[in-house]
């Protein structure tokens, strides 16, 4: 097992080309323990870079390891290792549940015995213990994403990669699902990389965030960490407050003024002393005083800023 300190999946320059198309463009990052979300808008790289991680594609450049193992060297491995929730409907209409989960438990090594005991409490898990014995085809949306997802921890992976697993779902459906993938990561104890491009789905259950760009690392690092990293301090004076707003600037911090409302960056606490003093200097009467951290939304807003430094990269 992976402890919490190692990677559960790390890619060093890693490289993929369709064509004229960059797909995954000198990627470097660090996928930890928990659940991570992987965002981006459509052409991002997200289902390329999964399709490498399990081995379906081969990168032209650089290297992945899977929870310490090369995926060129190992792949067998990692697939034991790993399992796999596909974006798109590729279920057998005319197979029953039960039979498809246990059939893909076989495919990951487990005795036939073994297998229907686990596909019958994997499905019983993501909700589907009554209807395990229909057939998929008349199965809706949600209950098709929760076979999928069953399929995918059958074989009691150490980690799964959910490639848009809301997908077709109605605000219920997704609830329930979303709800299912936090159960997975912080009760079970399987690490889950979430694909996905619903920020309000990967706000409510990530640990971690990658949000890639044209094939590139925009940011990555803990949620916790991404949205307090940077910000901004809101003050409402009862005068104008260009005044106030010039004294921090003359203090070396950046300040905008609209009106009565000044904003000023947030580097460190030291920032209070600053608009203390410099509203004592300038005689300003602070009516209200908030820091504004940034929401996942604002993250990933900045990510799609071709040019724009990332937390990540200062980090690097």
């Amino acid at each position: 097992m992976t402890s919490q300190d190692e990677p559960v999946i790390q890619t060093e320059q890693l490289s993929k080309r369709f064509g004229a198309t960059q797909a995954l463009d000198h990627v470097s990052l660090r996928v930890s323990a928990g659940c991570t979300g992987l965002l981006g808008p459509n052409g991002a790289g997200k289902s390329t870079l999964i399709k490498v991680v399990l081995g379906l594609l081969t990168p032209d450049e650089g290297q992945v390891a899977v929870a310490g193992h090369d995926i060129r060297r190992e792949v067998l491995v990692v697939r034991a290792l790993v399992g796999y929730m596909p974006e798109h409907d590729c279920l057998p209409a005319d197979w029953r549940a039960q039979d498809f989960v246990r059939y893909m438990g076989e495919l990951h090594g487990l005795p036939t015995q073994v297998a229907i005991q686990r596909a019958s409490d994997t499905l019983y898990a993501v909700g589907l213990g009554e209807e395990r014995f229909r057939a998929i085809g008349g199965f809706s949306t949600g209950m098709k994403q929760r076979v999928k997802l069953a399929q995918a921890l059958v074989h009691d992976p150490q980690m799964v990669l959910l490639d848009e697993p809301t997908n077709g779902l109605d605000p219920a459906g997704r609830d329930e699902m979303i709800a299912l993938i936090g159960r997975i990561a912080h009760v079970m104890g399987i690490h889950v990389v979430l694909s996905s491009h619903l920020l309000t789905d990967v706000e409510r259950v990530a640990d971690n965030v990658i949000i890639l760009n044209q094939g590139q690392v925009a940011a990555q690092g803990s949620l916790a960490e991404l949205t307090t990293a940077t910000g901004a301090v809101t003050i409402r004076t009862r005068a104008p407050g260009e005044a106030l707003a010039e004294a921090l600037r003359a203090r070396g911090y950046g300040a905008e003024c609209d009106g009565y409302e000044v904003r000023v960056d947030y580097r460190s606490d030291a920032v209070y002393d600053a608009i203390r003093d410099s509203a004592v200097e300038t005689d300003a009467a602070v009516m209200y005083l908030k820091r504004r951290s940034l929401t996942l939304e604002d993250i990933y807003l900045a990510g799609q800023q071709p040019a724009q430094a990332t937390h990540a990269e200062a980090r690097r």
